[in-house]
């Protein structure tokens, strides 16, 4: 007889799977292969006992004398460990209600999480990690819509409610420029300067965000626009959006012009911001008189009211400068290096090149001895300028010491989601690109605050791990990488399990 797959009910209610090898009076020779509660269980089972029996003999014969072996056909595989955690990051930051559920949108962000690339090759990225995704025509047709401001206010509206914004808020402001490979300007991209040191064409991108990183806002300006002009825009903008009354925004202190503070302050606005020290400052030459010969303490803060405009209009100003011993340190290097590249070049042993304690008058050459002493005052100090009423050193240092977090977007938005607009030339084109990279931002940074990981070690690692539908007889079977304790941990995290 041939050997033949049976099923038989145990005890227990399980139903036992064995392979009956032969049958002589009345005994029967089979191997146990395993029991089962569930009509999955018992298919996965057959289909293993029905694999043994072919191994065990060439009767599977397709012409070439070949044995063959009953295989599980696999009927999907996908990455669904890493889809629904960027999905959960993306209902996490409000997406899913800002975005009124539009699954086009959901897929176009979390695929540009996964791999930044172009509209058209999302598909493949979508099609790789097992995502069903839209048509490209489908997606052209609704990027029209990404590109509208609607779009954009009711993001932006939705990440105000997930930072909890405030009736005195505290945001993070900064810009920087995407360019573009062309020669020709069109209006909107244009040349002009560059923060990569670019001769093309370019737009210019103004970010709003809170103190961690998290954005706030995203508007995109002509390539030829001032990065100084643009803040006060995108501010009214914002408190207009969000009916705030007050908010203080940090800067650089390349952003604001004299101007720029006047007129911020003017419109009821509150600010910190770095301040060059031109000079010898009056509080610090005061404290060298009563201090002869003695270096400044670390993190010691001199203090300085300041009033700011005519008699008739003046806003009051307070001034901090910090004194640190590390930043003094890497300054007095760098003053050393260039004052001896000075030196080498007035005695002519090298070429004089750009340096600005070379002094040149006339046809004579000389090493500036006041300006080297003036910097060598003023190395490890920084200063600090508000027009907040009663502030402390300590805040307004702290909080123009998280600038750092929004240069750290501007990095993730040019890096990992590869900001610029390559694939791009019209401008509607490109408001729906930046809208797209606007939410992925944002999906980013709440992931790397959740997970403590980089978004690129967590994509790379839960794209490893796929689950995968197989054919077992009648049934469809899910299966599924086993994962460690530690990516467990993390998706913990993310889907907020306790």
């Amino acid at each position: 007889m041939s050997p033949y797959v049976r099923t038989v009910k145990t005890a227990s209610g399980a139903t036992a799977v064995q392979v009956v090898w032969s049958n002589k009076r009345g005994s029967k020779q089979m191997d146990h292969i395993g029991s089962a509660h569930t009509a999955e269980d018992v298919e996965i089972l057959k289909s293993v006992a029905q694999q043994r029996m072919t191994a065990s003999q060439d009767e599977l014969d397709l012409g070439d004398g070949q044995p063959r072996k009953r295989a599980l056909a696999i009927r999907a595989s996908r990455s669904e460990h890493l889809w629904e955690a960027l999905s959960a990051a993306f209902r996490a930051v409000g997406l899913e209600t800002t975005s009124g559920g539009d699954e086009v949108f959901r897929q176009l962000v979390l695929a540009r999480v996964i791999e930044p690339t172009s509209k058209l090759d999302a598909i493949r990225v979508l099609d790789e990690i097992g995502i069903k995704s839209p048509s490209y025509r489908t997606i052209e047709r609704r990027l029209p819509l990404y590109a509208a401001d609607p779009w954009r206010r009711r993001l932006a509206a939705g990440f105000a409610a997930h930072v909890g914004l405030g009736p005195a808020t505290l945001v993070l402001y900064d810009v920087t420029t995407l360019y573009f490979e062309t020669d020709q300007g069109d209006g909107f991209r244009e040349s002009g300067f560059s923060k990569e040191r670019r001769l093309e064409p370019q737009i210019t991108i103004g970010l709003l965000a809170d103190v961690r990183g998290f954005p706030l806002m995203v508007h995109a300006f002509e390539g030829n626009k001032a990065e100084t002009t643009t803040m006060i825009p995108v501010l009214h903008q914002f408190m207009a959006a969000h009916r705030i009354p007050e908010v203080t925004v940090v800067a650089d202190a390349g952003m604001l012009s004299d101007g720029n503070l006047k007129a911020l302050a003017a419109a009821g606005l509150r600010y910190i911001v770095g301040q060059p020290i031109p000079k010898v400052f009056y509080q610090l030459e005061q404290w060298q008189k009563t201090h002869p010969g003695q270096d400044p303490v670390d993190q010691m803060i001199l203090t300085q009211p300041w009033a700011r405009g005519s008699l008739e209009a003046q806003q009051s100003e307070t001034i901090y400068y910090q004194y640190r011993a590390d930043r003094a340190r890497r300054s007095l290097r760098g003053i050393d290096e260039q004052v001896r590249k000075a030196a080498d070049a007035v005695a002519g042993k090298t070429a004089v090149k750009r340096n600005r304690f070379v002094r040149l008058e006339g046809g004579s050459k000389s090493v500036n001895r006041e300006l080297e002493a003036k910097t060598r005052t003023l190395a490890g100090w920084k200063a600090y300028i508000t027009n907040l009423e009663h502030p402390t050193p300590e805040y307004v240092i702290g909080a123009y010491h998280q600038l750092w977090q929004i240069e750290k977007s501007f990095r993730m938005s040019k890096s990992d989601l590869r900001a610029r607009p390559i694939f791009h030339h019209k401008r509607d084109s490109i408001e729906a690109h930046l809208t797209i990279v606007f939410a992925a931002l944002a999906v980013v940074r709440w992931l790397e605050a959740t997970t403590g990981a980089s978004i690129k070690q967590l994509v790379k690692t839960l794209r490893r791990y796929r689950t995968i539908d197989i054919q077992a007889g009648d049934q469809i079977v899910t299966a599924e990488d086993p994962l460690p304790d530690d990516l467990t941990e993390l998706l913990d995290r993310i889907h907020q399990r306790h």
